[in-house]
Order: structure tokens, then C-alpha cells, then sequence
């Protein structure tokens, strides 16, 4: 279905994949996913690792609405030892570094991670496209509206899908311009959007394909999910899978989830509808 180019290595991926979710931030909105120890969170990464997850996403930098941010240091002092950890333990494992600071990139791509996931697409560190061209590892362009600080205060768009896709399929030729090999694209669901315009992004999302990208989407436990169901993001898993299938039949690649084991069996089943509806055609 795609391939990524890893440090000259290509891995191909036959079916969507999982990305589960390991936060190295003390304010984590999920429960059971709030800072721990390395050695806890290595525990995690197994389990994780055992439910079907293909990408673990460590990340240490708050990004909900109005959080405030931290260096590049600090950041580094966070999600380095548990690189470190996770793939002393699970070396076959791929790990994934979200952040938007180069230097935590090249430093964790150093201790053992593969992949970069900026939920900037580079406007926050204007060093980063560069940096993961010169490192040969794929690289996860998210569209976000400003920055975490201020994404949700004044939201505004032309048209929100077509808005969303132009500027992706900007970053997709300045990262090819700069020789970045595997680019990987993510809509961004919640990082400046209304609960209205998250849904019509995924109502668009197989617009999307034609940037022939694989596409990453995080939908998981967000608020578009648990405000629109009146509830919270403790009870978001049941819509969260919900909107995941969605996504999965409008060619998402590869799907961000706090919850591996439930999105693993949606990628499983929609993996056999898909296979029915093309036999179905022989007819």
C-alpha cells in the first residue's frame, strides 16, 4: 500500500498501519497515558507493540490548545531516555519523534528513532525540512493553523479542505525540492479547526489521495468526537473507532490512537471489507 525510505532502507507496508501514541508530557488528556518513568513507558511500548501497533510516536511537547511551549532542551531531556529505552528493548521496533525542533530530531533519530512527525510541516524551526533531508528518514507534514498557543483563537479559512490541501501540497514539493525521500502527509484534525470544519475534512479526505502520500490521521479521543457526543475524551474510544473506519475507507495509511488494540481491529476489518468489495467486482 506504501513504502518509506529509512535511513536507505525501504520497508514496505501491504495495509494500513497503527501509531500508537506514547507521551513523555505531564498533561497528557488520556487517562493511563499521563508521564511516567522510562521503564513504565517501555512496558507500554510492548504492549503497544503486542496489540498490532507498526510506529510507536513518542513525543514530550504539549500541543493541546493554549499550552505553553518548552525548549528544545527540555524537550530533549524528556523523550531521549525513553528512545533509548524502547529501542534497546524493541530494536526491530519503528519510533517515531513528534516534534518540531530539528535538534530534537537529529537527537532522537540518533538514539534510535526512524521517523519524523512535525505537527508544524517545518514552520516552527525553519532548520527541520533540511535537517531530515540530511538524516534519510521519512518525514510526517501536519497542517496546523498558527501554533498550539494560539491555534484555536482565531480560526479562519477560505475554504477549509481546499485551504488544507494547497498547503500540503506546498510542503510536499519544498520537501522534495530539499531531497526528503519518504513524505507522509496528516490533515491535522483539531490543530485550528472548528468541530464543524474537522468534519468536513474527513467528509474530503479521500480528496486527499491525490497527493499520492501516504496519509497519516490522528483522530483519537479529540474533541470533535466526545463534544459532538456530549461526553469526554475518557469515553471517546467507541467514536474514536467510529471515525478511525471512516477515515481507513477514505485511504488513510495510517492511523495516530492513543487505543492500539481497538484501532488495530478496525484497520483488520475494513482490510476484509475492502478485500470482499473487490471480489464482489468478478461478478
Amino acid at each position: 500500500m506504501f513504502t518509506l525510505s529509512i535511513k536507505g532502507k525501504t520497508i514496505q507496508f501491504d495495509t494500513p498501519v497503527v501509531m500508537g501514541i506514547i507521551n513523555a508530557t505531564p498533561d497528557s488528556f488520556v487517562t493511563g497515558h499521563l508521564h511516567k518513568s522510562p521503564s513504565a513507558m517501555v512496558e507500554m511500548a510492548g504492549k503497544m507493540l503486542e496489540n498490532g501497533a507498526k510506529i510507536l510516536d513518542i513525543g514530550g511537547q504539549s500541543t493541546r490548545p493554549g499550552s505553553q511551549r518548552i525548549t528544545a532542551q527540555e524537550e530533549a531531556d524528556r523523550v531521549l531516555p525513553i528512545i533509548q529505552q524502547i529501542h534497546h528493548y524493541f530494536p526491530d521496533a519503528l519510533l517515531s519523534i513528534d516534534t518540531y525542533y530539528s535538534l530534537v530530531a537529529r537527537k532522537a533519530i540518533e538514539a534510535g528513532a526512524a521517523i519524523v512527525n512535525d505537527i508544524s510541516a517545518g514552520n516552527l524551526d525553519e532548520a527541520m525540512i533540511q535537517t531530515v533531508s540530511s538524516l534519510q528518514v521519512p518525514y510526517i507534514c501536519m497542517h496546523m493553523n498558527t501554533t498550539p498557543e494560539t491555534m484555536q483563537e482565531d480560526i479562519s479559512y477560505q475554504d477549509v479542505v481546499s485551504d488544507v490541501f494547497r498547503f500540503l501540497e506546498q510542503k510536499i514539493a519544498q520537501c522534495t525540492q530539499a531531497g526528503v525521500q519518504s513524505i507522509l502527509i496528516d490533515p491535522g484534525f483539531g490543530f485550528g479547526k472548528t468541530i464543524d470544519q474537522n468534519f468536513s475534512l474527513l467528509a474530503s479526505l479521500d480528496a486527499f489521495n491525490t497527493l499520492q502520500c501516504p496519509m497519516l490521521v490522528g483522530l483519537s479521543r479529540k474533541s470533535m468526537i466526545y463534544k459532538t457526543l456530549k461526553n469526554d475524551a475518557s469515553a471517546a474510544l467507541n467514536g474514536t473507532s467510529c471515525l478511525n473506519t471512516i477515515a481507513l475507507l477514505k485511504g488513510a495509511s495510517i492511523l495516530r490512537v492513543h487505543d492500539v488494540k481497538e484501532a488495530f481491529e478496525a484497520v483488520t476489518l475494513v482490510n476484509e471489507y475492502k478485500n470482499a468489495a473487490q471480489d464482489k467486482r468478478h461478478f
